[in-house]
C-alpha cells in the first residue's frame, strides 16, 4: 500500500501546489508568503520564518496530501468496489476532501471569509476532484488487487 500512498502523493501534491502557485501569481503574490500561510495552520510562528517558513508550507501541503491519499487507499482495501469505477469513486471521494478540508480543517485554523466567493469555490472544487480525487483513486486502481476497473 506504500506504493499507490507514495505515488499519488507525489502527483497529487505536485498538481496542487503548481495550481496554487499559478493562482497566487495571478494574483500578484508571492509563492513564498503562501507557502508561510500554508505552514501557519499548524504552526502560526512559520508566517514570520521567511525561507523555512516557505519550506515548512511545502513539508505541510505534502503532508496534508499525504494523508488525504492515505485515507483513500486505505478505503479502498477495505471496500474494493470503489476501485472498479476510479473515475466515478476519484469524483466522489474528491467532493469528500474539500468539504472536510473546508468545513473543518480550515476553519479549525483560519476564519475564511463568508461565503466564499464563486472563483474560490470553484478553484477549489477543481483542485479536489480533479487534480487529487481522480488521480488517487486512478492510482490505487492501478497498485490494489481488485476486479479490473471499468473506468
Amino acid at each position: 500500500m506504500l506504493r499507490p500512498i507514495a505515488l499519488a502523493t507525489a502527483l497529487c501534491g505536485t498538481l496542487d501546489i503548481l495550481l496554487a502557485i499559478f493562482l497566487t501569481l495571478s494574483r500578484g503574490k508571492e509563492i513564498g508568503a503562501m507557502l508561510r500561510y500554508v505552514a501557519s495552520g499548524p504552526f502560526p510562528a512559520a508566517s514570520g520564518m521567511e525561507t523555512g517558513g516557505a519550506l515548512l508550507g511545502l513539508v505541510v501541503h505534502y503532508a496534508l496530501m499525504a494523508i488525504m491519499v492515505a485515507v483513500f487507499v486505505f478505503l479502498a482495501s477495505q471496500w474494493p468496489i470503489l476501485l472498479r469505477r476510479p473515475l466515478l469513486s476519484g469524483l466522489g471521494y474528491g467532493l469528500l476532501t474539500y468539504i472536510v478540508m473546508n468545513l473543518v480543517v480550515v476553519p479549525l485554523r483560519f476564519h475564511p471569509p463568508f461565503p466564499p466567493s464563486g472563483l474560490a469555490i470553484s478553484t477549489q472544487l477543481f483542485a479536489h476532484l480533479i487534480l487529487v480525487g481522480i488521480p488517487t483513486a486512478l492510482i490505487a486502481a492501478r497498485f490494489l488487487p481488485a476486479t479490473r476497473p471499468l473506468a
